[in-house]
């Protein structure tokens, strides 16, 4: 057995018959899938930027050790560089539903907040456009003002100002016992409130598309390349060439995935990742 399958810091090991297949997998970003016997579908997909660091590393709790003992075969899927693997994880999760993965949908709608005439609403949104700005991509109602208590609580804003309790014309109860700073009783200004709402929220802050059309974000790992075109934060696809991108489908129907747009906006809005206008 090779020092690398039997480090002393694994808890566990691989079965015999899958060895050899971690031997083989490439230093180098991708997606691996783990398959049990005659399955077509995979039992769990994963993604790395060194798929074989990363299936070394499923070597260390008692859930992943029974994963692999059902597992009978491992494949790979290298991508050039860590956006594709993200993305084709994404998407393949997403389409095949694997046993072992957590379950992901493709959300038609969504939950925003947004402040108009300072005023906090819980919107649903399909899309992000210019106009309002817009903080937060929730699963729904629920996870919004999960979210809401949860700046309330760090901040000491005020429940009845958000909408979160009906107002009864005097303090709060939350800013009898210090929770509120008092915007309920004028202990607080209603704009100072706001602006200290407007700083919480600043971190869930959901970025416009920043460029006047599609863009392709090109990746190079040794001899692969992918350009991945997106249009208005919709990933449309991964092409191997430019001007296979430039040839890409428009998609404007297609719906608004929150998955790949937190995938996407590090990259484009963050980081020096070569971009393409198209």
């Amino acid at each position: 057995m090779s020092a690398s399958i039997a480090r002393p810091d694994l808890v566990y090991q691989y079965p015999a018959h899958l060895r050899a297949q971690v031997e083989a997998a490439p230093r180098a970003p991708g997606v691996y899938f783990f398959y049990a016997e005659g399955d077509s579908i995979p039992l769990y997909i994963g993604k790395s930027i060194d798929i074989r660091s990363r299936l070394l590393s499923h070597l260390r709790a008692p859930e992943e050790a029974r994963m692999l003992r059902q597992a009978q075969r491992i494949e790979y899927q290298q991508t050039a560089g860590e956006i594709g693997a993200l993305l084709l994880e994404s998407r393949l999760i997403k389409e095949l539903q694997p046993l072992k993965n957590k379950r992901l949908r493709r959300q038609q709608r969504l939950c925003s907040l947004r402040i108009r005439d300072g005023v906090l609403e819980i919107i649903d949104t399909t899309a992000i456009c210019e106009g309002p700005q817009l903080y937060g991509l929730f699963r729904n109602r629920r996870m919004a003002i999960e979210a809401l208590m949860l700046i309330a609580d760090e901040h000491r804003l005020c429940h009845t100002l958000l909408g979160l309790d009906k107002s009864t014309g005097r303090s709060c109860f939350r800013a009898q016992i210090a929770k509120c700073a008092g915007a309920c009783s004028g202990a607080e200004s209603h704009e100072a409130h706001t602006q200290r709402l407007l700083a919480a929220l600043e971190r869930w802050a959901v970025h416009h598309w920043p460029y006047p059309g599609a863009i392709a974000l090109h990746e190079r790992h040794g001899e692969i390349e992918e350009y991945h075109v997106v249009d208005s934060w919709r990933y449309i696809g991964t092409y191997a060439c430019e001007s296979e991108a430039r040839l890409a489908p428009r998609l404007t129907g297609q719906a608004f995935d929150a998955d790949c747009y937190k995938i996407l906006v590090r990259p484009i809005m963050f980081e020096s990742t070569p971009v393409i206008l198209l």
